[in-house]
């Protein structure tokens, strides 16, 4: 590596850090007014397309731990948003579906980060956000096949999270 600064694809990946750094600030302070954080309305966006999911596979989804999404459940659960199914189902865990209270919060919640994603985006030809979508689902993809913590030579790196 040069002492030049970074390389194309590592200003790359800082820029989408930043970008998603930004977005997610932005986010918070839309949703605030309401009582959400951004992990909340990913969960309750993720259990209006996906009713009675698992505790686990709403945690990968919202990219949280399982004891985090435990007490954010606990949560929106003790505020009326979320209701858990008295049943447990596979390995114990019980199924979670919305509230109409939380769809009608969620409701309000899309209208606020709708607008911001618009904002985001506005500049962007139609085309353009498409094709942007496409490379950056083209990235994630690469990554996720990628074995974790290696190097490009396929040692462990040893370093800890």
């Amino acid at each position: 590596m040069s002492d030049d600064g970074p390389t194309p694809a590592e200003g790359l990946a800082l820029l989408i850090k930043e970008t998603q750094a930004v977005l997610h600030q932005r986010m918070d302070e839309r949703l605030r007014p309401l009582g959400l954080s951004v992990p909340q309305y990913a969960c309750l966006q993720t259990l209006r397309t996906r009713p009675g999911i698992t505790g686990s596979e709403l945690a990968r989804r919202v990219f949280v731990s399982r004891q985090s999404m435990n007490v954010l459940i606990q949560g929106l659960e003790k505020r009326g948003l979320i209701e858990r199914s008295d049943q447990p189902g596979p390995r114990r865990e019980r199924a979670t579906v919305l509230t109409s209270a939380a769809r009608d919060l969620l409701d309000q919640a899309q209208v606020r980060v709708g607008g911001l994603a618009e904002s985001m985006t506005g500049d962007l030809a139609t085309d353009d956000v498409a094709h942007l979508s496409a490379l950056l689902t083209a990235c994630r993809d690469a990554l996720l096949a990628a074995a974790p913590s290696s190097t490009p030579s396929g040692t462990s790196t040893g370093t800890a999270r």
